[in-house]
């Protein structure tokens, strides 16, 4: 097992410590439904270090990247993060990333069971003129998000915060070590990922506990972050994605770019499906008692038409939510639906996409 540099820090916030995509991690610190709504009300603390963090430079580090991703790195300019994937040649997800432009060298972040099988991915389409180097065991990341995350940031970042845009960053100090605030998250709140070397841990949580007891900042654990996830319909890979699912039937059109130059790997599966598409990744309530769990096939009537992917709780709806792949053209929002839970069928609606969407 790896280890984030601030495991013992956890550990006395009474964090529960469990194995997760090769890494201890807590799981919780209180209950999952008192930290997701101390996100989504106020604001707290995730510690996501166990993201991979790759280095991606050389005269032809653009060109390449363009080609190994979906979205167009060649639109980014410096400061700015693209939301991104990586396809396989059939089409089916590697991996869903961000970008970031930064002056002399992009950054991509992946996920954390991923590390490893997309930094082989990369290398072994590694060209000349492009440097690829995994720099993930020297970095920790903390997000902090909510709706006080700003006013917590800004206590002790050394750059104006409300001049970084969302899915943008700017890099700064923080009591002198070097950081990147990003206005970026997976929460669907407003909030910042700061990035800082494995080194300086303990005064990026020194600054952040610190700025952030007056205003009532909580740690946050995994599985907060997976019900605020499914509420804001962010897709988890290895649930909603994974090597035999197309970006295109998971809703994520609008970062696969078929026109941009020089195209890209899994181009041409994704055109075939964009033609003819078969199944559609859609949200769904369930209108009985029930919690609906990934891999449970989906019915209408007796005619099995899909299955789930991710499903939970929502606290903010007190109701039981769940995304699920339907097949076309049954993929309409107000079909009534029944997903097997364990042998029994309970009743379930198609709804509009996402559960939660945060005011502006």
């Amino acid at each position: 097992m790896n280890h984030v540099a601030l495991e013992s820090q956890h550990a006395a916030l009474g964090g529960k410590m469990v194995p997760f995509a090769g890494f201890i991690m807590p799981v919780q610190y209180s209950s999952i439904i008192e930290e997701h709504l101390a996100v989504r009300k106020n604001v707290g603390m995730f510690d996501v270090s166990h993201m991979g963090e790759f280095i991606v430079k050389g005269p032809k580090a653009e060109a390449w990247l363009n080609k190994m991703t979906t979205n167009n790195v060649s639109a980014l300019e410096i400061g700015q993060v693209q939301y991104s994937s990586m396809l396989y040649d059939h089409g089916g997800v590697v991996d869903d990333l961000l970008v970031y432009r930064l002056e002399n060298h992009f950054m991509t972040v992946v996920n954390a069971s991923n590390i490893d099988k997309d930094f082989d991915w990369l290398h072994s389409h590694l060209e000349s003129g492009v440097e690829l180097t995994n720099i993930s065991d020297d970095m920790t990341l903390l997000a902090i998000q909510g709706p006080k995350a700003e006013e917590l940031v800004q206590k002790f970042a050394d750059r104006d915060l409300k001049e970084i845009a969302y899915y943008n960053f700017n890099a700064g100090h923080i009591k002198g070590a070097r950081a990147v605030f990003s206005r970026t998250g997976y929460t669907g709140e407003d909030g910042f990922e700061i990035y800082v070397y494995r080194k300086d841990s303990e005064i990026l949580w020194n600054a952040v506990w610190k700025a952030g007891k007056p205003l009532g900042l909580k740690p946050i654990g995994l599985g907060a972050r997976d019900s605020l996830r499914l509420e804001a319909c962010l897709s988890l890979y290895g649930n909603d994605i994974d090597q035999s699912t197309n970006p295109i039937e998971a809703n994520l059109g609008w970062i696969v770019k078929t026109k941009k130059p020089g195209g890209f790997i899994g181009l041409d599966e994704v055109l075939k499906v964009k033609a003819n598409q078969t199944r559609r990744l859609m949200g769904f309530v369930l209108t009985e008692k029930g919690i609906a769990r990934h891999g449970q096939e989906v019915f209408i009537e007796d005619r099995k038409v899909g299955y789930v992917t991710s499903g939970g709780y929502s606290p903010i709806l007190d109701k039981a939510v769940g995304l699920a792949y339907i097949d076309k053209p049954l993929d309409v929002v107000g079909t009534k639906i029944a997903i097997d839970v364990r042998g029994r069928r309970i009743a379930a609606e198609i709804v509009e996409m996402p559960f939660y969407k945060r005011s502006a």
